[in-house]
Parts: C-alpha cells; sequence; structure tokens
C-alpha cells in the first residue's frame, strides 16, 4: 500500500522496507547530533548496553509516534538493540530533525516516517503507518497512535500488550478513554513517573521553551512581562525560568491550589482577561484547548510575542486570530507569523501555535531526557515480562524502575547520598517507638 505525498518518496506501510524522511545526504549531520547527544545519555547507554546482550524486546513489533529528535533517536537505538522491530513517526509536524530523521535509516536501520513541516495529510500518513505496522507494544506523546488504534485502525490494535504515554496531554486522553470504559489495553503513564515529570517537564520544557522564544524573536527577556498559562511542572519550570532572565512574570491558573502556590512562588497570578494587556510574551503549557482567545488577543499590546508549549497547536484559538486579522504574514522573520488586526496593532504568533521548544529549538536537553528515556525503555521491557498479568488500564511506572534510574543518574553525575541505618530502618519500619 503506498500513497504520494508533499514532500519526498512514497509512504508505504511501514511493515515493508519503505520509510519516508526529507533528505537522506543530511545523515552524516545526523549521526553527528545524535552521537553528540548520547554522550550526555549515559543512563540510556548502560540500558543499551544491557539490552543488546539480553534482546528483551525479541519479537516484537514496535510502533512509535515521538519527536523525532537526536535524544530520541537514542531511544530508538536502544528499543533496537533490545531486538524490538520499531517504526518512529512524528508526533508533531515541526519538532522532527531532518538530518536525525535521516540518519537514524541510513545508519542505525530504523524506519522512519518524519519530515519536518509536514502538512496535515501526510502528517496522518505518517500515523498510519506507524498503525499499519501491526505493532504489539506502543510508544506515544500525545496518545495519537492510541486514538487511531481506538477509532480509524480498530484492527491493528488486537494483539498490543501495553502502550507508553510520555505527555499530561496524552495521560489526560487515555484516562478519559478509561472513565467512558472504551480502553483496549494497558497504558503506562510515563509522564506521571517522577524521574519524567519532575525533570523532563521542569528543567526541560523550561530552558528549551525560553530557548525556543530566544531563537525566535532574538529578543530580550529581562525587563518583559512574561504571562505563563498554566502552573503544572511544566508552567512551572518555564516560569522558574523566565524570572531568571529578569522578567516579570504573570501566572494564569484554573487550579486554585496552582494558583496558590504560584503566588506564594512570588508571580503575579490573575485571569487571562486581565493579563493581556500587560503581557510582552505569552506561553501557554495547559494541555487545554483555547486558552488564549480573540477576546484576549484583542486586548494585547502591539508587537505582543504569542507562543504555546503544551502538546498541541489548539491552546491558542488560531482560527479566531485569523478571522479577527485583516493581515497575515506568514514568516516575516523564521518561525514568527505576523497578524495585524484591523486597529493596526500587531500580534506575533511563533511556530504557528505549535511546540515552541521544538518549532523553534531543538528541545529538551540530552541530560534530562536520558531519563525519560531510560524509563520509557524499561518500562517497555516491564510490560512485555508482565504482559499477562497487566489488567486493561492506565499503570503507574513500577517505583523499582524509578529508583534503579535516579540511583544510576546520580552515579553519572558523581553524587552519593545517605543510606539508612538498621536502626534507622526499624524505627521507621515500627510503631512502638516514641519521640
Amino acid at each position: 500500500m503506498s500513497s504520494t505525498t508533499s514532500k519526498g518518496k512514497k509512504v508505504q506501510a511501514a511493515s515493508g522496507p519503505a520509510y519516508h524522511v526529507a533528505d537522506e545526504s543530511l545523515a552524516p549531520k545526523g549521526k553527528n547530533r545524535i552521537l553528540w547527544a548520547d554522550r550526555d545519555m549515559p543512563v540510556l547507554a548502560e540500558i543499551r548496553e544491557r539490552f543488546e546482550k539480553e534482546k528483551p524486546l525479541k519479537g516484537h513489533r514496535m510502533s512509535a509516534c515521538l519527536h523525532v529528535t537526536a535524544e530520541t533517536a537514542n531511544l530508538a537505538r536502544t528499543l533496537k538493540a533490545g531486538g524490538a522491530d520499531l517504526v518512529l513517526v512524528a508526533s508533531n509536524p515541526l519538532s522532527t530533525q531532518d538530518d536525525v530523521a535521516a540518519s537514524l535509516v541510513k545508519d542505525f536501520g530504523v524506519r522512519v516516517y518524519a519530515i519536518k513541516g509536514e502538512d496535515n495529510k501526510t502528517y496522518y500518513q505518517h500515523l498510519d503507518a506507524g498503525m499499519r505496522h501491526n505493532p504489539s507494544i506502543t510508544m506515544d506523546d500525545g496518545a495519537d497512535l492510541v486514538h487511531g488504534l481506538h477509532t480509524s485502525h480498530v484492527e491493528y490494535g488486537e494483539q498490543i500488550v501495553a502502550s507508553l504515554e510520555e505527555t499530561t496531554t496524552g495521560v489526560i486522553r487515555l484516562k478519559a478513554l478509561m472513565k467512558d470504559g472504551k480502553l483496549r489495553f494497558p497504558v503506562f503513564a510515563i509522564n506521571d513517573a517522577d524521574t519524567k515529570h519532575l525533570f523532563d517537564n521542569r528543567y526541560g520544557t523550561g530552558q528549551s521553551t525560553l530557548d525556543g522564544i530566544i531563537r525566535a524573536t532574538d529578543g530580550l527577556i529581562a525587563g518583559r512581562v512574561v504571562v505563563v498559562a498554566g502552573y503544572g511542572w511544566c508552567g512551572k519550570g518555564f516560569a522558574m525560568r523566565a524570572k531568571g532572565h529578569g522578567a516579570e512574570v504573570v501566572v494564569t491558573e484554573i487550579n486554585p491550589v496552582r494558583a496558590l502556590e504560584a503566588r506564594m512562588d512570588g508571580f503575579r497570578v490573575m485571569p487571562m482577561a486581565q493579563a493581556a494587556p500587560l503581557g510582552d510574551i505569552f506561553c501557554t503549557v495547559t494541555g487545554n484547548m483555547h486558552v488564549i482567545r480573540p477576546e484576549h488577543f484583542e486586548k494585547m499590546k502591539d508587537g505582543a510575542f504569542v507562543c504555546n508549549s503544551g502538546h498541541f497547536d489548539i491552546e491558542l484559538d488560531l482560527k479566531g486570530l485569523g478571522e479577527m486579522a485583516k493581515r497575515v504574514e506568514k514568516n516575516v522573520v523564521p518561525f514568527v507569523d505576523r497578524y495585524t488586526m484591523k486597529s493596526g496593532s500587531t500580534v506575533n504568533v511563533i511556530a504557528e501555535g505549535r511546540l515552541v521548544n521544538l518549532g523553534a529549538a531543538h528541545g529538551h536537553p540530552a541530560s534530562v531526557m536520558d531519563m525519560s528515556f531510560a524509563t520509557q525503555a524499561l518500562t517497555t521491557e516491564y510490560a512485555i515480562k508482565n504482559a499477562k498479568k497487566l489488567s486493561v488500564d492506565v499503570h503507574s511506572v513500577p517505583k523499582s524502575i524509578e529508583d534503579y534510574i535516579s540511583t544510576l543518574k546520580l552515579k553519572t553525575m558523581g553524587v552519593k547520598i545517605d543510606k539508612l541505618t538498621p536502626e534507622q530502618k526499624k524505627y521507621l519500619a515500627s510503631w512502638e517507638m516514641g519521640t
């Protein structure tokens, strides 16, 4: 089965030898970047070395829908080393690094379906290729594969033993499926693991989001008013980094506990309607839709920048903004679209409202993805070993996996910690001893 797409070669079923990347000649550059990232991913490298010997994933067809970056490439290498018959497809039209995709195909033998800037039709053809691989285990970044296996390609979900989900948005969708009694196979909420969200979401998103904004705007953060929509772990990380660069940070929230936490962390907290005329830079990190809407856009300062670091671009109502504007200029500078309102004021949208840290920058640093992807790799192994015991539910990552990863990460950083004495262990396990 094949179909012509907007760029590159024809897309065929992933079970065949085909792949779909932008330019195979970019492979040498991509290989250099993959190996450079690998130097800062020692935990994943140790897991890969063991996987190469033990082949715990052998006999399993695996489809992964992830951001195709240098860091993801090292996860793909690990899964393949473990024996998985792997297909990798893009989880976002703007996040693919074309040189990395080319290298994975040419240098590491991974079938990749991903092109930076692919149109909507091609994006879904790539997802279809992942599903037609007929996987027994899947890995998602936003639950697009799982969604397809529950709707358009139900026939390819019959033999799945488990799926793994990387994002807050994806976990929300999976829990909704479970609540409605429609979840068809076990899934693991990788995003909920401490070794993922406490580090990847907070430090990774915090740094890479700011990086994307600075690269796209070439602007100074110090002295600007930065409005952060959402104070989950991603919002906390970005707010922290923006404050560190000298910005005045305003947080908008719907959750009273998080709003209180933001206020006590030293940030101003208010509704978006009140923040709209104050902000110079706006960034949504909520996992919800239409967080910034036309009634907010019309109040913004002339020249305000708007972006999103949540998984889907629907956090910004760009259709509504487009209907308000009298003129839209694409790529006035790379990654920035300018919307001119009827009043003459302008709103600048970065990376088409898609993930700004991957659309306008390189995504999270390798060191923090080391833990996230180590969690993915070891949970994949766990799911396969325990497939017969898993109920159809949204499962947590086993604590033993998180303890192993965090201990190994500390070791690679040269950090030692205390251990409980026998007396302390006894005290913590008993109730007899008084104060």
